[in-house]
């Protein structure tokens, strides 16, 4: 037997072993079965979790093998290598895992909804059912759908940027359905989605990586030293991730320190946590001992310690799934349909200076915030330390473009938008059509491309051409197109009020995120093609951009007016169980925020006339000071500017009679 097959089974060992320890203490392994009510039995008792255990094992190690193939492997000009090859058609077959251990999952939890054993519901219908009217059963339908679309699309491919597409394919369908158990349920059930979303990207990659890259160190494959070294970088990202996710993620579920030793959900938390500090010091181990030992040409050491590693991770993995199977302690709540629905009471009337206390934590955008923040500012340390200039006006542009995409979505506003139509308006108006318009001032990709240094092996690609990669891919030169971009900006907003999509934005914390998410991109994506510095596959004349600004503002006038002429409410549905008896009725706050829609768009196109006015002057200037070197260099002058003169000239002296 190989030593990555003995890898295998002992990581898969452990991580059973970790189910089945997790499942007693939780208390889920004997439960009390209480006459007369239906059981379902032992084996779907320990079948549910055992099929969860493996769809996520099989997930991770999906995740892991594209990773490896996308980002770590060198590969030449965009063209997979021999050994990235063989870990995209392995990811084919670890996704095809993937799809059948979620369709397991699916049989046994409809025979533990219903109490009943497996025979006893291998009925179409009833699967059916399950599969397509249950919330757990949609997201499980839902990985068994995305496993096979991956297994089919890995066949066939060849460059590092399908496999890179297929790997955030694949990090999607690890969400629904972890989202959809004790997440959903939990009071904060806004923090715990985004806690727990956060924690299992991080936790896949980390875990997926490691676990694959302790295999290329088992079968003695090449570019080790490179590889680990990308990998030990991106982990540290990931520790920190997961940690800081994990941290939410109990406090979203906690009444009380207490509960951590207290209940049976907090103890298999601590056994997490302990295993988290255990990896963290093995990482560091790492950092400071076996890479250097790979460098020097000494694998053994590192290929040992990574192996004990992955056995600890997949430990991990098994107490996770025990711990999903587990109820969090109960705890006193509200008996407030408002707060089951917003994760925080009904707020008071509606004041100025409710706005600017109120604050609400949204940790998705928090980190958002955190990571364009922090990443510019490096940039621009990085090349404050080499010597080279950028301009503080557009980094002031950057930072006040972060700051208002903080106010809006972590402050009052935020906690008034979900109340109140006409201040989710303000909010909406204020993250699509002024902060980005901040944002593309800032020039971040200009930035990145003078900040990042370019793949230390010529051919392989490293962060800064990855950017550049993107920026000249086909889906880049369609979305950016100025008649596409301008349709994504004007046709979503009707599309999403006109519709029942912004109801059930409202409904879903995670529909709500994708939402605001839109109205950032979809007005980043706009404005950077009217007055991005940015280097883009589109650049439209300066009278073409103030064309297409001119025809894109009255759809917003339209917009408002249409719903100030409304006689129904939107969403009428969400607003109505929130109970709201403060302030102006649905439909009056609904026709402000039709007016707020009309008027709002003169602030944007104000400051957008501004930055094109500015540009403009900048560009004659510059092209004025290019002639006139051009000049100073050859001798001549400008010969369109020369024969201009000369046909003056012939005029003054036709005018003279000469």
């Amino acid at each position: 037997m190989s030593r990555a097959v003995r890898l295998t089974v002992a990581a898969s060992a452990a991580a059973i072993i970790a189910l089945v320890i997790g499942m007693i203490a939780g208390g889920r392994a004997f439960p009390r079965i209480i006459p007369g009510l239906p059981d379902s039995g032992v084996v779907v008792r320990w079948g549910l979790p055992l099929s969860k255990l493996l769809m996520d094992a099989a997930g991770v190690v999906t995740v892991g093998l594209l990773l490896m193939a996308a980002l770590l492997l060198p590969n030449d000009k965009g063209v997979l290598g021999k050994s990235a090859l063989d870990y995209v058609k392995a990811a084919s077959w670890a996704a095809l895992v993937w799809a059948g251990s979620a369709f397991l999952a699916i049989v046994f939890g409809v025979a533990e909804s219903i109490g009943r054993t497996v025979p006893q519901i291998l009925e179409r219908t009833i699967l059916t059912s399950y599969a397509t009217q249950t919330t757990q059963g949609v997201a499980l339908t839902l990985v068994v759908l995305f496993g096979v679309a991956i297994a089919l699309f890995s066949r066939g491919a060849i460059t590092a940027g399908a496999a890179a597409g297929l790997l955030v394919f694949a990090l999607v369908t690890l969400l629904p359905a972890p989202l959809t158990g004790h997440t959903s349920s939990s009071p904060n059930h806004d923090l715990a989605t985004s806690s727990v979303s956060l924690h299992l990207l991080s936790l896949a990659l980390w875990v997926g990586g490691l676990g694959v890259l302790a295999l290329h160190a088992l079968r003695k494959q090449p570019r080790l030293d490179v590889v680990a070294t990308r990998f030990s970088r991106m982990a540290l990202w990931c520790y920190a991730g997961v940690g800081l996710s994990g941290l939410f993620a109990l406090v979203a579920r906690l009444g009380a320190i207490s509960d951590l030793w207290t209940s049976e959900y907090g103890l298999l938390a601590l056994a997490k946590i302990v295993a988290f500090v255990l990896l963290g010091y093995v990482g560091y181990w790492h950092r400071q001992r076996t890479l250097a030992d790979l460098r020097a040409g000494k694998p053994r050491a590192f290929t040992r310690l990574a192996g004990g590693e992955t056995l600890l991770m997949f430990a991990t993995v098994g107490v996770a799934v025990a711990l999903s199977r587990t109820p969090p302690p109960e705890y006193s709540i509200p008996a407030d349909r408002a707060f089951e629905l917003l994760g925080f009471p009904l707020p008071p009337p509606l004041t100025l200076s409710g706005i600017f206390t109120m604050w609400w934590f949204d940790l998705f955008f928090a980190v958002v915030a955190a990571t364009l923040a922090g990443l510019y500012g490096a940039g621009v340390v990085r090349l404050l330390r080499r010597g080279d200039r950028w301009s503080w006006g557009r980094t002031a542009a950057w930072y006040i473009g972060v700051a208002l995409l903080v106010f809006s979505t972590q402050s009052g506003l935020a906690r008034y938008a979900k109340v109140m139509f006409d201040i989710h308006m303000i909010e909406h108006m204020t993250l699509s059509m002024v902060v980005p318009i901040f944002l593309v001032l800032g020039g971040p990709v200009t930035l990145a491309l003078r900040a990042l240094k370019p793949a230390s092996r010529r051919g392989d690609r490293g962060p800064r051409e990855w950017i550049t990669t993107i920026l000249h891919s086909r889906f880049t030169k369609v979305v950016t197109h100025p008649l596409v971009a301008t349709a994504i900006f004007i046709t979503s907003t009707y599309a999403l009020y006109f519709t029942p999509l912004f109801e059930s934005a409202m409904n879903e914390h995670l529909g709500h995120i994708w939402m605001t998410l839109h109205f950032l991109i979809s007005g980043s994506l706009f404005f950077w093609v009217i007055i991005g510095v940015d280097p883009g596959p589109h650049r439209l004349p300066y009278v073409w951009r103030l064309l297409m600004l001119f025809v894109t503002m009255p759809f917003h006038a339209f917009f408002g007016i249409a719903l100030m002429m409304m006689g129904s409410v939107i969403a009428s549905g969400w607003y109505e169980q929130l109970g709201r008896t403060w302030g102006d009725t649905l439909l009056q706050t609904q026709r402000d925020g039709g007016a707020i829609a009309w008027g709002f768009g003169e602030i944007p196109t104000l400051l957008v006339l501004l930055a094109i006015a500015v540009q403009w002057y900048k560009d004659d200037d510059r092209q004025a000071r290019r002639a006139d070197r051009r000049a100073d260099r050859t001798g001549a002058g400008d010969p369109e500017l020369d024969s201009y003169n000369d046909y003056l000239a012939r005029l003054n002296r036709a005018d003279k009679g000469e």
